[in-house]
């Protein structure tokens, strides 16, 4: 066996699965169980900017191989493919020249929208979920329009490796001025849901889910990290949104009130479909996969909407929308046999506190600072809550499936 050669290929078996955007935790056991698979005593070490992957050799001594891991990407069908391979090589486990032939290939075979169909998506995303916060059909024709915006200022800043801060502040600002702008001249009925649903598109939803099953899985220092890149973004949400928010102030007075829709479920789940399906194809999610997750996702906005009409508040709302996510996630992954990643970060969009973000940088701009701290406390409060539903079940998932492992083992031994 080439142990130098079957290092490097687990090595970029890893490096692929971080950079598509998997979970912490499900680069280091692919990378392990796989190399446990050819019987090689192995560690991994895995945090969001780098993998360290060591093994000893058959005549003992060690070897490490190191890769550096650049921008996380969001392409769940990659994550899918990568996760795939690394059960193929445990269960048939190859030479190492074979094995790398199959990463090279696996890589090959990624594929990705057309730059039309990933337009598509940012459209269909704010335009689902302008209707999902009480905006009128124009303001989620606004809202795609603003969409549109995101994405062309995206790829030109991504052309001159700019930061994704600095992408992010650009595109709040940039979309948040058209939003703006037309809600001056009369074009729009709700500004806020125009805004809110073009900044979804923004809001880090793969990465928040990201570091909270870090955290919950043990990676706390992957967790912790993520979560850092999350409150950066925010801050770069609020900033671009302040920021066109005050020079439209100035320009053409403060925003007039705006027309709240009242709807009924069924209008608020079109939207909510809309959207998820925007986002699965924003995250490369391909056939029938792609209704499968925005199904996760009217789900989980339907518990919330329940349980808040039942009279309970936004935050254990929230926490009901988070568990019936996770849940759903988790089933669907046991049952499609892909991972549950996929299911769970479009499954809990509807839930990421986008709005309270938004309104939170409103009150501090109208120097509303009561109102400031009680929307800010509350945005908090409702990611917690979130997280805490998706801590609830996935960590009864992995109690189970560690069970149903251990059993197996006993029954192979005996």
């Amino acid at each position: 066996m080439n142990e130098r050669l079957l290092l490097e290929m687990v090595t970029g078996l890893g490096y692929h699965l971080a950079m598509s955007g998997a979970e912490t935790y499900r680069v280091e056991e692919s990378v392990s169980r796989v190399l446990q698979a050819y019987g090689l005593e192995a560690e991994c070490f895995a945090i969001p900017n780098c993998l360290l992957v060591s093994i000893i050799t058959s005549d003992g001594k060690p070897m490490t191989r190191m890769r550096r891991i650049g921008t996380h990407g969001n392409d769940l069908d990659s994550v899918e493919r990568y996760n795939n391979l690394s059960r193929r090589l445990c269960a048939e486990r190859p030479s190492a020249e074979v094995a790398m032939e199959w990463l090279n290939e696996t890589t090959r075979g990624r594929r990705s929208y057309p730059h039309i169909i990933n337009a598509l998506g940012y459209i269909l995303g704010s335009f689902g979920f302008a209707i999902v916060f009480n905006g009128s059909f124009w303001d989620g024709i606004w809202a795609g329009l603003c969409g549109l915006v995101v994405l062309f200022f995206d790829e030109i800043m991504e052309k001159i490796h700019s930061t994704q801060f600095f992408r992010v502040i650009l595109g709040a600002f940039a979309s948040s001025l058209v939003a703006y702008t037309a809600h001056a001249f009369g074009l729009t009925h709700n500004v806020d849901a125009a805004i809110i649903g073009t900044l979804m598109l923004l809001v880090p939803g793969l990465l928040f889910t990201n570091a909270m099953r870090d955290i919950m899985y043990g990676d706390t220092n992957s967790g912790l990290n993520r979560v850092v890149q999350v409150l950066l973004i925010a801050v770069a949400i609020a900033l671009g949104t302040a920021a066109a928010l005050w020079i439209t102030t100035q320009l053409w007075g403060e925003t007039a009130p705006s027309m709240v829709m009242d709807y009924g479920y069924v209008m608020l789940n079109i939207g909510c479909l809309l959207g998820c399906v925007g986002f699965a194809v924003i995250f490369n999610i391909h056939g029938p996969g792609i209704l499968v997750c925005a199904i996760g996702g009217m789900l989980a906005w339907t518990a919330y909407l329940v349980s808040r009409d039942l009279g309970s508040t936004v935050v254990f709302a929230n926490f009901v929308g988070g568990f019936v996510a996770a849940l759903y996630a988790e089933i669907m992954a046991r049952i499609r046999r892909f991972p549950a990643i996929a299911y769970l970060v479009v499954a809990i969009f509807p839930l990421i506190p986008g709005a309270g973000v938004y309104y939170t940088i409103n009150y501090a701009v109208y120097n509303d600072m009561s109102n400031f701290a009680s929307k800010g406390m509350e945005t908090a409060a409702i990611a917690g809550a979130i997280a805490l539903g998706i801590l609830l079940v996935s960590t009864a998932f992995r109690l189970w499936s560690s069970w149903q492992f251990q059993n197996k083992g006993k029954l192979g031994h005996h």
